[in-house]
């Protein structure tokens, strides 16, 4: 059964023991439906542990362009488990692993320009936590399985679908969308997309329910 983290205290003491008993790099895997809380779960505990030794590597940034998506004819879903460069994100994340000695560079995606910046964000040899957080980290399928044995360990997000769904909609209109295109999105490709992550929430090492 997989174990339960309820409070940030919680989430910040499992840490502090992952860290503890790791002589190198600490991985974890922060993984949730769309609008579950993992941002905001990964920014609390780089408040707690500091930025001179962690950060974030979200998964997002492996977004594919809206180029390319329009390419694929996939721009309507975006968000999709098929709309991401797994192989350069799984690439990533064996570089991060195996190589704590280079700076190793990552893209980063905006939300207001629904884009990605290349090398917009670094782990240094002295950031011996990595938070990396996404959808489809514990997705078994293709590339997407050898994630899983890559993270020291996964938490999966949990709170209630209603709370997430209200945040998911409120969350596309502070990008812009009206309530209706929000709503629509977050109860249509959003939530395509969140039962695929449910299938595969029992695989992590935690739940965090806060």
């Amino acid at each position: 059964m997989t174990n339960i983290i309820s409070s940030f205290s919680e989430a910040n003491s499992r840490l502090k023991e992952l860290l503890a008993k790791n002589n190198g790099r600490v991985i974890l895997g922060i993984v949730g439906k769309p609008g579950s809380g993992k941002s905001t779960l990964s920014k609390n505990l780089i408040e707690s542990f500091g930025t001179a030794n962690t950060v974030i590597v979200p998964m997002d940034g492996f977004h594919l362009s809206n180029l390319q998506l329009d390419n694929l004819n996939r721009r309507s879903r975006k968000g999709a488990i098929d709309t991401f460069d797994v192989e350069g994100y799984v690439s990533l994340l064996e570089r991060i692993k195996n190589d704590a000695e280079s700076d190793i560079y990552f893209p980063i995606f905006y939300r207001e320009i629904e884009e990605s910046h290349a090398a917009a964000g670094v782990v240094t040899s002295k950031h011996k936590l990595v938070i990396t957080e996404g959808n489809y980290l514990l997705n078994p399928d293709g590339e997407w399985g050898k994630i899983r044995s890559l993270l020291t360990e996964s938490w999966f997000v949990d709170p209630q679908d209603d709370l997430r769904i209200e945040r998911l909609i409120k969350r596309h209109q502070s990008y812009g969308k009206s309530l209706e295109d929000a709503t629509n999105w977050s109860k249509g490709s959003d939530q395509t997309n969140a039962d695929l992550v449910g299938k595969y929430a029992d695989k992590a090492d935690y739940k965090v329910r806060i």
